[in-house]
């Protein structure tokens, strides 16, 4: 039997682009649901989820934070996401460990370039959605271009639930199209009061014509709406309720609503629709993993009293504790309880069980399935890491990473922040993991690498104000790779004396090209009963280790298939260095000789402009070696959309807000690794 515990719980997300609301609208469930008593604002760095400094200064959140609040018997776990695209790796981690999202889109906007992308990891994950359209009060706002750009770009199903009663400065309330009521908020109560009222004559058309679209919508996803459509048969509320979960438990339709945070109107209906629409652990499919020893994939449904699996899904410093954020999906833990970690393939002890309010922790006697909490006292697990019991061990899916495609180094700026330094790097490392911290073998400097420029002025702030580390850092330089454009056979050999012994080898290699983003290839073609067999570990071995050092350029190889053809063996004199030697020799020479090319991350870049600055800005873009694909007038703006070489984005921000007045905003987000038309000399 299910337990009513699980069946009241709701572990959702709200994941939007930068700017669309979405920590404004989680203020706003926190008042409205009790949980606090005071709304924060974003603007004036006072909201609860944006606890960091970086944050608060800033008016963006850079790192997920977890809390929980009640509405009508419903336990709500929310994660607040970034929407930056350098901090694309918190909402990966939080969706991954999610029943349910929040889409927030702007009502001016529509869906926005990191909204695609945010929505898409969470279609990936198979994770249930409503949507909201945010900010109805604001010049330019259109609700239904809103709702058209979300079939259109994302291939959502639309269920509008909620339309707007006015736009822009008359924006009042929303009419609520299953009760087909208007609801209108009291200012007097910063919103935590609405009257329900018949619908103003001048909406009612507008409402039926929504109320039947609804229908519409629902009897193309739903078998049981289907049929009364057909049958003109009258659902009652209840059914249509119970139709409109379905079709969202199982990815078919998304319940949309309206509203605008900001000015405390239509968060009451959306809290409703999580309770109503967005799935209990117990609907979601059970989690699945491996067995560590045989292979055998396992499930683990949500069960209290089933064995321990849990996810490590984020790792946090917070003043010298190490809180691990897990989700709980099958078993219970309590303090003082063993874990082990077959990734890590070590046991440790939970210390403490922590309910978190962003920054805020309440100590737990225990926690069961379904549920999202903070562990103390574990060293050894990471970001992606399963916990369970070692009498039932199972490894759960990991979190995907994302490759680094800038890169900064640092130095200490005085002897004493040496120490400091390194400390400080190790705890950022663990935390975030699409930070990469690595040494310069040439230059013997400290490398910083992320996903943009914002990311890593973020870190090296947190160096200084967190750690108490000062660092000089130096211009930030793009990660390149390299690749070859031709094919071919080369001969590697070693034949020499050493310390008094013989040591040869003899190896020729054949090399082609891949299709870029296909990965290195490694393909041995020796006969199985070849004297050279034993080798080819060390040949395969010596290859990556080729390839990840840069033959020509120094910058790790890609998309590059290698394939051992012949290899040539004396008895006695054959070793292991000597293959190795050999192989490296063809690898160079092979990489040297068949059209080596340089490549450099090429980004999508969308830019959203006023109609009046739109030449400046492509004249810009195109000095920067820009393509543009994409020019659409969305009301009083541009959107431009295409893509530019990495190298040529940096100082971007400070170069557009000169162009449009400070109006203009973009994002950069890595696409793919395109040739270097010239190798300039950085």
């Amino acid at each position: 039997m299910t337990s009513p515990r699980l069946k009241a719980i709701r572990n959702i997300g709200i994941i939007a682009h930068i700017d669309a609301g979405k920590t404004t609208l989680t203020e706003r469930i926190l008042y409205y649901t009790g949980r606090t008593h005071k709304m924060g604002e974003v603007h004036n760095g006072a909201a609860v989820m944006d606890w960091m400094p970086e944050e608060q200064e800033r008016g963006i959140t850079i790192t997920a934070a977890v809390t929980t609040c009640r509405w009508k018997g419903a336990v709500i776990n929310i994660i607040d996401t970034p929407g930056h695209v350098d901090f694309t790796i918190e909402v990966e981690r939080s969706l991954r460990v999610l029943d349910g999202a929040i889409g927030v889109f702007d009502a001016v906007s529509g869906v926005e370039p990191q909204s695609e992308t945010v929505w898409h990891q969470a279609d990936k994950y198979r994770v249930p959605k409503l949507a909201f359209i945010n900010k109805m009060d604001r010049l330019g706002a259109n609700f239904y271009q809103a709702v058209a750009s979300m079939r259109e770009k994302l291939g959502a199903h639309p269920l509008v639930l909620t339309i707007p009663l006015g736009a822009e400065d008359r924006f009042r309330g929303v009419i609520d199209l299953l009760k087909m009521q208007a609801l209108l908020w009291r200012e007097e109560t910063l919103g935590a009061v609405f009257e329900e009222m018949e619908i103003p004559e001048e909406y009612r058309e507008e409402a039926q014509k929504a109320r039947d679209t609804l229908w519409e919508a629902l009897a193309e996803v739903d078998d049981q709406a289907m049929e009364a459509y057909l049958g003109e048969e009258p659902l009652s509320p209840e059914e249509i309720k119970a139709a409109i979960h379905r079709s969202t438990v199982a990815l078919r339709g998304v319940p949309t609503y309206c509203g605008a945070a900001l000015k405390n109107k239509g968060i009451q209906p959306l809290l409703d629709g999580i309770k109503d629409f967005l799935p209990d652990p117990t609907e979601v499919p059970p989690i699945t993993g491996h067995h560590p020893q045989s292979g055998a994939v396992e499930a683990r449904p949500p069960l209290d009293r089933g064995p321990l699996a849990a996810l490590a899904f984020k790792i946090m410093v917070d003043q010298a504790q190490r809180l691990t954020y897990v989700r709980l999906y099958s078993g219970a833990l309590k303090p003082g309880q063993e874990v082990y970690n077959p990734v890590k393939g070590t046991t440790e002890k939970v210390a403490r069980l922590l309910r978190l309010h962003a920054n805020k922790k309440e100590p737990l006697s225990e926690a069961t399935a379904g549920s999202i909490v903070a562990l103390l006292g574990l060293k050894a697990a990471t970001t992606g890491d399963t916990l369970c019991s070692q009498g039932h061990p199972i490894i759960l899916e990991p979190i995907s990473a994302y490759v680094p495609v800038i890169s900064l180094a640092i130095e200490p700026a005085t002897r004493d922040d040496q120490e400091r330094l390194s400390l400080a790097l190790a705890r950022l490392a663990e935390e975030d993991p699409s930070l990469r911290v690595h040494t310069d073998e040439d230059t013997g400097q400290t490398l910083l690498s992320g996903m943009g420029e914002l990311h890593l002025e973020v870190i090296i702030h947190r160096l200084e104000r967190d750690f108490h580390a000062q660092v000089r850092a130096g211009r930030p330089q793009v990660v390149y790779r390299e690749t070859i454009s031709g094919r071919g056979k080369e001969t590697g050999g070693f034949d020499r004396e050493l310390a008094g012994k013989l040591h040869f080898a003899q190896v020729e290699l054949g090399f082609a090209p891949r299709p870029r983003g296909a990965g290195n290839t490694f393909t041995p073609l020796l006969p199985a009963d070849h004297p050279a067999q034993a080798f080819v570990p060390v040949v395969a071995q010596a290859v990556q280790e080729a390839l990840d050092g840069g033959p020509v350029y120094g910058h790790p190889a890609v998309d590059v298939a290698v394939a051992l053809h012949e290899a040539s063996v004396k008895e006695g004199q054959s070793t292991e260095m000597a293959f190795r030697i050999a192989t490296m020799t063809a690898v160079k020479q092979g990489m040297t000789r068949f059209q080596p090319q340089l490549l450099e991350p090429i980004m999508r870049v969308e830019i959203i402009a006023p109609e009046e600055f739109t030449g400046e800005v492509l004249g810009d873009l195109n000095a920067r070696k820009g393509k543009v694909e994409q020019l659409l007038a969305k009301g009083p703006v541009r959107l431009i959309a295409g893509h530019a070489p990495l190298s040529e984005m940096f100082g971007y921000a400070t170069q557009l807000r000169s162009l449009t007045q400070g109006r203009g905003t973009f994002t950069l987000q890595f696409d793919h690794y395109g040739y270097v038309e010239r190798r300039e000399e950085k």
